[in-house]
This record gives structure tokens, C-alpha cells and sequence, in this order.
């Protein structure tokens, strides 16, 4: 079951859209280049994408109909296609860069499917890639999956998905045979009004988060989000994200 745009965007966007920049910064995406995104979503690194090099130079791929009716909806004139990112429909060095965000950790398999951002990228072109901290608790998850594991010690906190550690993308990268590989670090900081805002998109189904928090029963719903409230103060507040980032030169 594929969630619904304005759910993510609730939920994920309001992290993944300050990402972008940043990302397509690391990949040195600029003016006069064709580019590809990969598990574009609704569309917030395209838009930044879009941006740089305008809707005709970009490209972007995702497995979910509603999120590439959603990126084609936002972004007329950019390439949205329906599929995986370990099947690419392009051809060989198709691209001056191809970048994902926020998705090689939910690919099937995240070896083929930078082997596939590399062969439809040129030789001398950029693979780069993000993933948020999952293992240090960095990531805008770590409060709730922190609070998840005191409550369920077992719990799948996303933290053994590929790229979650720190250079963990690096060396897959590297295994997809890119050159000059080079890792980052990448922090976004978003204000949030107060902690029912920022708990609310937690309820709505999204992503491994939102079905864990489906999972429970009302009971263990209501402990887990007192869990999260005892880490933010009363008021407005900020939540630093950090992701992983990696780059690599085909």
C-alpha cells in the first residue's frame, strides 16, 4: 500500500525539503547539466533540481504511482517515470548526475541500484546519494525510535537498513566502482511550534515509523508518545537532522 503525497509531505517533507539543496550542493549540480533523481517521492529534490537546470534537464524515477502522479503534478515538463531504482529506463551515461535522497536504504537492493545510477550517469559524472542517521540518533527519528526501544527493545529501528551508519554509503559507493569517493555529513535544522505538531505526521502511516506506531495497540500508542514528549521542552523547538551523504565519480 503506497502512502498518499500529502501524508509524506507531513511527515518527511518538512525535513527532506531543506535536505535538497544541500544535496544537490554536495553533487555539484549546476546550470547546463541533465540530472536524474532517484525515488524522487513527491518531488522535493526535484523541485530543487528543476531549479538549477530547469524542468527539461531533469529526470526522476520512483516505484509509488501516487508519488510520481504527485512530482508529475508539481513539476510540469520534468521526466517522471514508474520505477525501481535497480531497473533504470535509460540509457548508458544518459546523465551529468544522479542523485537520491533519502532512498538507498528502502531500496530492494541497494548495491544494483547505484550500480544502475552509475551506468546512466557519464564518465566523469556524479553518483550521490543521503541517508539519515539512523545509529547515532541523529536523524529527525531518533527521538521516536529512541523512545520506540524503551518500550520495545527488539524493536526494527531502521538502524541496520544500508547507508544508516556513518560511511556506510561511502563503501557502497566504492562496491558500485565509483571513483574519487568522497563521505559528508549533511544537517538540516527545522522549527517545529510545539511537540503535538511534531507528532502529529507520526500517526499517519508513514514509512517504517508509521507502521510500527499502527502496530500497537491504544495503550502502548499513548506510552510511546509520552516517551517522545519527555525529550522536548514545552514551546517551540528545533530538531537538528543529520544524514550521511556520499558522492562518487563514474
Amino acid at each position: 500500500m503506497f502512502t498518499a503525497p500529502e501524508a509524506y509531505d507531513r511527515f518527511m517533507g518538512r525535513y527532506s525539503a531543506p535536505l535538497a539543496p544541500l544535496l544537490a550542493d554536495f553533487a555539484a549540480v549546476a546550470k547546463g547539466q541533465r540530472v536524474l533523481d532517484v525515488g524522487c517521492g513527491p518531488g522535493a529534490l526535484t523541485a530543487e533540481l528543476v531549479a538549477r537546470v530547469g524542468a527539461k534537464a531533469v529526470s526522476a524515477v520512483d516505484p509509488s504511482e501516487p508519488f510520481v502522479a504527485a512530482a508529475r503534478g508539481r513539476h510540469p515538463g520534468v521526466d517522471v517515470r514508474q520505477c525501481s531504482a535497480e531497473l533504470l529506463p535509460f540509457s548508458d551515461g544518459a546523465f551529468d548526475a544522479s542523485l537520491a535522497q533519502l532512498v538507498v536504504h528502502f531500496m530492494a537492493s541497494p548495491a544494483d541500484g547505484l550500480l544502475e545510477m552509475a551506468r546512466v550517469t557519464r564518465g566523469g559524472g556524479v553518483v550521490a546519494a543521503c541517508v539519515w542517521d539512523f545509529t547515532e540518533g541523529g536523524g529527525p527519528l531518533g527521538h521516536f525510535w529512541a523512545a520506540a526501544r524503551e518500550l520495545d527493545p527488539g524493536v526494527d529501528d531502521e538502524s541496520r537498513r544500508a547507508g544508516a551508519r556513518e560511511g556506510h554509503l561511502a563503501a557502497l559507493l566504492q562496491g558500485a566502482g565509483l571513483n574519487e569517493v568522497e563521505a559528508a555529513t549533511l544537517t538540516v535544522d527545522v522549527e517545529h511550534a510545539g511537540f503535538d505538531e511534531w507528532w502529529e505526521p507520526f500517526t499517519l502511516g508513514v514509512g517504517p515509523a508509521g507502521t510500527y506506531f499502527g502496530s500497537l495497540d491504544a495503550e502502548h500508542r499513548e506510552r510511546l508518545r509520552e516517551h517522545c514528549a519527555e525529550s522536548f521542552p514545552a514551546g517551540a523547538f528545533t530538531v537538528s537532522a543529520r544524514a550521511w551523504a556520499a558522492r562518487g565519480v563514474v
